[in-house]
């Protein structure tokens, strides 16, 4: 079976379980708001438009190469099939200047991806959720070192908003967390490389592609949940819509020379909604040097394309226009 026909079986089995169980539309879970995230994917199903995403990071060199200035910019849409079920579209341009070296850019590889909301509990403002994510070898560029292999992804989400503890606790209320978890396994086990030694031998290199655990969690304080419906403490706009955020996304390769070897970077930062877009700034800290020791910076612009035009964006074949999602 080869990496298409699996995915489109895949989807086919999302979109018989999707007509199955109801569920609340993007962002929302009882009274709970969780934003679009940038570092670690958020567990709902949604219509949305990403663009740009901008990363900013330093690398750190290596025997194989020098210290590298890395800046991508990168966009993702997704369109709900149901309530429950959606499909995104990503792409990445990378930008990569080396000191000292020429500098280089293009595209990354395509990611194709389909995500399933499988329960939920408003009371408890918590749910989980199932992807399958494919990044598609071959439809980068070699530049930017794109994969000539597909990686599969299966993924577990989850979010959890903490508004069912008791009065005591009223000020822990707007703290939610999110999580993600993920299995990316390459479609070829070795990459076989050719290099000239300086004896003017050819050299056949088989280096490993090694299956990586992909895991993060983020932690968010909705300062509008805060006034709207713990306490309201006063604040103005636009500190009344905005959600200090921690994410955490991390990597642990399972096989090969750096197996068992987490590597991954904490992002504190602040994220801004409104009715129609959201706006999103991180700084991007490593938590070990092996890729680098300098600091970076993500930035995102998001755009709610339910709210935007709701009779067009919310159309699905299932179930639909299924209206506009964010509070207002």
């Amino acid at each position: 079976m080869t990496g298409k026909t699996l995915f489109a079986c895949a989807l086919a089995a999302a979109l018989v379980f999707a007509s199955l169980e109801p569920a609340h539309p993007h962002g929302l879970i009882g009274k709970r708001f969780f934003p679009a995230t940038l570092a670690v994917d958020d567990p709902f199903a949604a219509d949305e438009l990403s663009l740009p995403t901008v990363s900013y990071l330093k690398q750190r060199g290596s025997e194989e190469a020098p210290p590298t200035k890395q800046i991508s910019l990168s966009g993702e849409l997704s369109k709900r099939l149901s309530p429950d079920l959606a499909l995104s579209l990503g792409g990445t341009f990378t930008m990569l200047d080396p000191e000292p070296g020429k500098s280089v850019s293009g595209f990354d590889n395509l990611e194709v991806a389909a995500k399933y909301v499988f329960f939920q509990n408003a009371a408890h403002e918590f749910l989980a959720a199932v992807d399958l994510s494919w990044d598609v070898g071959g439809t980068g560029s070699k530049k930017v070192d794109a994969e000539s292999f597909d990686t599969w992804t299966p993924r577990l989400f989850f979010g959890k908003g903490f508004g069912d503890l008791p009065d005591q606790l009223d000020l822990v209320k707007p703290l939610a967390v999110t999580g993600a978890f993920g299995w990316a396994v390459p479609s070829r086990v070795h990459t076989t490389t050719f290099e000239m030694t300086e004896d003017g031998e050819l050299e056949i290199k088989k280096p490993l592609n090694p299956t990586v655990f992909q895991w993060g969690f983020t932690f968010q304080y909705n300062l509008q949940y805060l006034q709207s419906h713990v306490r309201d403490v006063g604040l103005p706009a636009p500190l009344n819509r905005m959600i200090p955020i921690v994410e955490l996304a991390l990597e642990t390769p399972i096989d090969g020379r750096n197996a068992g070897r987490t590597t991954g970077t904490l992002n504190p930062g602040i994220i801004w909604f409104g009715r129609y877009f959201q706006l999103a700034l991180e700084a991007v800290v490593p938590i070990n040097h092996d890729v680098t020791k300098n600091i970076g910076a993500l930035a995102q612009v998001h755009f709610y394309l339910d709210d935007i035009l709701p009779a067009i964006f919310t159309w699905t074949p299932f179930h639909g226009v299924l209206g506009p999602t964010q509070p207002r």
